[in-house]
């Protein structure tokens, strides 16, 4: 009796250092079960498995998880701090960072910038996630897009050659702060917006960030009322965060050839604008890229995502990200919503993770593919062109001559 009740009592307290990391070494923990033998082990695979329900789980599953397993889970705000510090350690060749703003409660908004060293200037392609706080899935998705690069361009020519002739601007939170409520507990899992408080005596919190660019702001699709999901702020760029994205295109806008945003939920492509009487001037060659994604993304997991204006296939709106990059002449400005289309919503289970990414990252490839040969495969094309016909015409001016 007295034995059983050891064990009750060493089971709990084992229950206690995997979920709360109390033991930092996996090889401490093994040692002091071997002097239990066979019955210690069996104690020890039942304290990390029970571990593996909670929100931190067992030691190892985020201290020393592996790279399989690390992709398949979401991550809160700590963690993907430190995974950036781990892309930079691990990758000091190709991988930088940037601080470029500041949120409302004064934290870093920090972006990675990706790509092969070059002497000159170099084109650029800007993603960012996490601009809607609950939308999990989204940051998910960038550290993906920033295993996938890094594990491929050493192997992959075409990516080889892409790292060469552009970097990669990628934020994994936007809205910092926003994201960081959503994790704080089930009742703000949902939050939405940014976390700056209401004004003129209202007392509700956040501003919906992709209603806050400079981009046919308060049109259409917003409210001013700041207790709304889609309050669009008091004015454009009320928000520190809508304003460190465009202070940061305004400075990159002649070079970057596209700009992905990743949102959720609806498995839709949409392309600008949100206002229903407004088209981009290369409505059809957004579009043709966008069926190109959509079909590269049903390609992987048999996936339909939908191509579109936000009027035509969702709903009308102004003052988005994507919008307002279409209008300071980024050619390519594309929204992913990601998985699923209502079933989970917001709350896409964890399992969904990686097929989610995979399918986007075909998607996100061909858009990026497109915009990169578009540029340099017709410069090459143009340059060849131009070369060819001023040898001919050395060629039939020196004929004449003689």
């Amino acid at each position: 009796m007295l034995m059983n009740e050891s064990y009750t009592k060493l089971y709990g307290a084992l229950r206690i250092i995997t979920k709360y990391r109390l033991v930092k070494e996996r090889g401490t923990l093994l040692m002091m079960m071997l002097g239990l033998g066979s019955v210690g082990l069996v104690l020890l695979s039942l304290a990390v498995q029970s571990g593996h329900g909670a929100q931190d789980s067992a030691v190892w599953s985020r201290e020393e998880t592996t790279e399989r397993n690390y992709y398949t889970r979401y991550h809160n705000m700590s963690e993907i701090t430190a995974w950036m510090e781990q892309m930079k350690r691990e990758n000091p060749d190709v991988v930088s960072s940037m601080v470029y703003g500041q949120t409302y409660e004064r934290r870093n908004i920090t972006l990675l910038k990706i790509g092969l060293s070059s002497t000159g200037r170099k084109k650029a392609i800007w993603m960012d996630c996490g601009i809607h706080a609950r939308e999990w899935i989204a940051p998910a998705f960038c550290q993906y897009f920033v295993k996938e690069i890094l594990r491929t361009y050493k192997t992959d020519t075409k990516v080889n050659e892409m790292m060469k002739n552009l970097d990669f601007y990628i934020t994994p939170v936007l809205n910092v702060d926003g994201y960081i409520y959503s994790w704080h507990n089930e009742s703000t899992r949902l939050w939405r917006k940014s976390r700056s408080p209401g004004t003129g005596g209202c007392t509700c919190y956040g501003t919906d960030l992709n209603r806050n660019f400079y981009a046919n702001w308060g049109m259409v699709g917003v409210s001013t009322d700041c207790c709304s999901q889609t309050y669009c702020g008091t004015k454009a760029l009320s928000e520190s965060e809508a304003w460190a994205v465009t202070d940061m295109l305004g400075k990159m806008r002649e070079d970057i050839l596209a700009f992905i945003t990743i949102h959720s939920y609806g498995q839709q492509l949409l392309v600008p604008y949100g206002h229903p009487n407004i088209s981009a001037p290369n409505h059809d060659e957004l579009m043709e890229v966008g069926l190109g994604a959509a079909k590269a993304i049903k390609s992987v997991h048999r996936m339909d995502y939908t191509v579109g204006t936000s009027p035509d296939i969702l709903y009308p709106f102004s003052g988005s990200s994507q919008d307002f990059g279409r209008l300071i002449g980024i050619p390519l400005s594309f929204t992913f919503e990601l998985r699923d289309k209502g079933k989970h919503g917001f709350e896409l289970p964890e399992d969904q993770i990686q097929p989610t990414c995979e399918e986007a990252y075909a998607g996100a490839h061909h858009i990026i593919t497109y915009a990169h040969n578009k540029v340099f495969y017709s410069y090459a094309a143009t340059f060849t062109a131009t070369l060819w016909t001023t040898l001919l015409a050395a060629w039939v001016s020196s004929a004449i001559l003689l």
